[in-house]
């Protein structure tokens, strides 16, 4: 069977791993920055599900060229997790306001909807939270890197 490049790899698995304890650990620090009374349902399992196939897809599949690849995968695969979770949420959020009637249209929803992603993207924007996704980054970049190293 050819080597393809959605073979299972240790890099691709542990680098999805970290990626869904550093999504894990970034929802819980977004909490308190979310207004009073907030219900946050399943955010954290579904941040935890977008970075387990992140860190697959977009982290694992760069790891084991070099390190400075390696901590780009890394940070890639954060800022692919941001982008992805702030659509999801705003995604969900926008089809709740559909649902309860308040939209008027397509055009409507779809205004509505990245107006609620800037809003969220602006909560983001917390300094010690940008201070752990780039930690976070970085550090699965070199491990995953390692992992690739040893056992390839």
């Amino acid at each position: 069977m050819p080597v393809t490049d959605n073979m299972p790899t240790a890099a691709r698995g542990v680098s999805a791993l970290l990626m869904a304890g550093l999504a894990w650990i970034a929802s819980d620090m977004i909490r308190p920055l979310m207004p009073e009374g907030t219900d946050f349902g399943i955010f954290n399992y579904v941040n935890v599900a977008l970075a387990l196939v992140l860190g697959w897809r977009v982290t694992g599949r760069r790891l084991g060229i070099g390190w400075g690849t390696g901590v780009s995968a890394g940070l890639s695969g954060v800022a692919a997790l941001v982008f992805w979770a702030v659509f999801a949420q705003s995604l969900y959020k926008m089809l709740e306001m559909a649902l309860d009637r308040r939209l008027k249209g397509v055009m409507d929803a779809l205004k509505t909807m990245f107006e609620i992603g800037a809003d969220f993207a602006l909560i983001l924007l917390h300094g010690p939270l940008i201070g752990v996704l780039v930690a976070g980054g970085v550090m699965i970049g070199v491990i995953g890197e390692w992992i690739a190293r040893r056992w390839s």
